[in-house]
């Protein structure tokens, strides 16, 4: 494949620290590359520079073949005073503003205006394209496009941005954290979308499954030098490793020869032959070798944690909900020692709401919430970095404790503790606006654990948190005593420390799961097997004349048994619909009028029929309860 993007001998400065220097490297066309680094290392700085919205402090940046680019960053930037349809649409791309024109002359009377618009799509062939938009645009849960961009949370904005990225379909795609921010179901579509079109990317991303499965080259970027790794994440675990131990075993090499050849230059001869000054020379090059960092496991913490009493945390028949919107409805739940729990479910389904009731932040409209008398939360909030942006970091740790105990009864000083996640001593005294948003997350996980919670909360703790802390904070919480609740997209995370879960289904429908995600993905996919194969059935099958024709379902009310045998037919005649639009939208004899009205009426009988069947499979669960 043709060379697509050529980096040679780039460098960047931020203040007096080398983020990176004299890094060269390459990215073919259809390579998908993505790009590790620690928290603070300059990963944003290099992709914005690639771009060519910041400026390097030498090397050059080439993109060939006048390839098209579009650049996702961890933080969009977006025009407030558009709606999110504008904003969405608001390019120079000559197709997209075709497009923005017919879906503009939808809403209005103007049948003129709506032919005319028909025209130049048929001419430019946009029907597909503009199928794609929509596809993208529900994936990500942009379907109120009248609302005011100025309006959307920090959430929908970075699933707006996406969105607008992906529809421009550049020849260069970059991601800064694509992840951040989307549910599950909206990573696993992105992560299908990416592997299944053919684009040029280069990503940063801390959602190792994500990355495993899109990319097949790592750049890695450490202590200001680049280390390339063909190869997807695991093949990169593997070799990461033996570079920093080959490194480690060099630098100790290093250092005992370094003591001898220290000996000589301190009884060195006055008379510098050429060989003598050859050795000075190597002696010098060998004491900067020696004094290379060597690598080793930054910290296994074993935190004391207050002692845990007999009750931890009971919930009793809690309901709560948001106005019309219902989060939980006569939930119950008494937790045990040691538990370690994740909660998943789509945006806006109330998983935050849930952690701010168990914390009595919020207080159910019915029902208890009882905390055992030795519970002390650590709770890791989204939003809760408040910290004093003058602030120097030693002090806002010491303002917390000067010393923090560990399980085995050691004591460690705040700037030891500091030390163990990755922040080196002489950045103790750095104010915190110094720190990059990762380094900043760090700070407040580290204030969070050094209080000694026995019932950690966490909020989605692996948002632009660096793959290394992740590992360090998944070590953690494996050895973690306590209780742990925690809400996270990141798969992996949850595969490596739940051994249950908490699945927000939406319509406050909370289903108690016992397993990790891995497990409960594969029942989930056995149970969509399971309805698809039922749809068939109930497809092929006479449908009933009457809902009172079959036996009584024994787990069923009589109102939910007629509501199970009414969907039964109501499927059945979506299904029958789904097959005669399929034929007359293949058939090739529509006018763009009926093409246009039955390609409507098809994407509702699909969502009627995923919606509809939903609820059967909710009541064929509960029949055989």
């Amino acid at each position: 494949m043709p060379t697509l993007l050529q980096v040679e001998n780039l460098t960047r400065h931020f203040g007096e620290k080398i983020l990176f220097e004299n890094i060269s490297f390459s990215i073919n066309q259809y390579q998908k590359v993505a790009l590790i680094a620690g928290n603070g290392a300059g990963k944003t700085s290099l992709l914005s520079i690639i771009n060519g919205s910041e400026p390097s402090d030498g090397g050059t940046v080439t993109l060939f073949n006048q390839a098209s680019m579009a650049y996702l960053r961890q933080e969009p930037v977006l025009n407030e005073s558009l709606t999110v349809f504008d904003e969405v649409y608001a390019t120079s791309n000559d197709t997209l503003k075709t497009i923005h024109d017919y879906e503009e002359a939808l809403e209005l009377p103007d049948r003129n205006l709506l032919s005319k618009a028909m025209e130049r799509m048929d001419a430019i062939n946009g029907w597909d394209y503009e199928n794609r938009i929509k596809q993208i645009l529900t994936r990500l849960s942009l379907t109120n496009l009248h609302q005011a961009v100025s309006a959307l949370s920090g959430g929908q904005k970075k699933r707006l941005a996406l969105a607008k990225t992906l529809i421009t379909e550049p020849d260069f795609l970059i991601l800064d954290e694509p992840t951040n921010h989307l549910d599950i179901d909206m990573i696993e579509w992105l992560e299908e979308y990416l592997t299944r079109n053919q684009v040029t990317l280069l990503m940063v991303t801390h959602d190792r499954y994500f990355l495993n499965r899109v990319c097949d080259e790592i750049l890695e970027m450490e202590n200001g030098r680049l280390f390339r790794h063909k190869g997807n994440y695991e093949y990169f675990l593997e070799k990461s490793q033996e570079r920093k131990e080959n490194e480690t075993q060099e630098t100790e090499k290093a250092r005992n020869i370094l003591r001898t050849e220290a000996e000589w230059m301190r009884r060195m001869p006055k008379a510098r032959t050429t060989k003598s000054k050859a050795r000075i020379d190597s002696f010098y090059e060998l004491k900067e070798k020696a004094a290379n960092k060597t690598w080793e496991r930054n910290m296994t913490l074993g935190m004391e944690g207050e002692r845990m009493g007999k009750k931890i945390l009971e919930i009793h028949d809690v309901s709560f909900s948001w106005g019309d919107l219902p989060i939980l409805e006569h939930f119950g739940y008494i937790f045990k020692r040691r538990e370690k729990i994740g909660i998943i479910g789509k945006n806006g389904s109330g998983k935050s709401t849930f952690l701010d009731i168990v914390t009595s932040r919020i207080h159910p409209q019915k029902g208890t919430v009882e905390t055992g008398g030795t519970i002390k939360f650590g709770h890791y909030r989204q939003d809760g970095i408040v910290f004093d942006e003058q602030t120097r970091m030693i002090d806002v740790v010491k303002e917390i404790a000067d010393v923090v105990q560990l399980s085995n009864g050691d004591k460690v000083s705040a700037a030891h503790f500091l030390n163990y996640f990755m922040f080196p001593y002489p950045m103790h005294y750095q104010f915190v606006y110094k720190l990059s948003g990762g380094e900043k997350r760090r700070l407040y996980l580290v204030t969070v654990l050094m209080r000694n919670p026995n019932f950690l909360i966490l909020d989605e703790p692996t948002n632009d948190l660096d793959i290394l802390t992740l590992n360090i904070l998944e070590d953690y919480l494996a050895s973690f005593q306590g209780c742990v609740l925690v809400v996270t997209h990141d798969r992996f995370f949850l595969d490596k420390i739940v051994d249950h879960l908490f699945v927000f289904e939406g319509n406050a429908v909370l289903k108690d799961f016992p397993g990790n995600y891995s497990q409960y993905r594969e029942w989930a996919d056995q149970k969509k097997r399971q309805a698809a194969l039922a749809r068939v059935g109930a497809a092929k099958e006479p449908a009933p004349s009457s809902a009172m024709t079959r036996p009584k379902k024994p787990g069923l009310s009589y109102k939910e048994n007629v509501e199970f045998e009414t969907l039964e037919k109501e499927i059945h005649d979506l299904e029958v619909e789904k097959q005669f639009l399929e034929t007359a939208l293949g058939s090739g004899i529509l006018d763009q009028q009926e093409l246009m009205e039955k390609s409507q009426r098809f994407s509702s009988v699909i969502s009627g029929i995923d919606s509809k069947t939903e609820r059967w499979m909710e009541l064929s669960e509960k029949n055989l309860e």
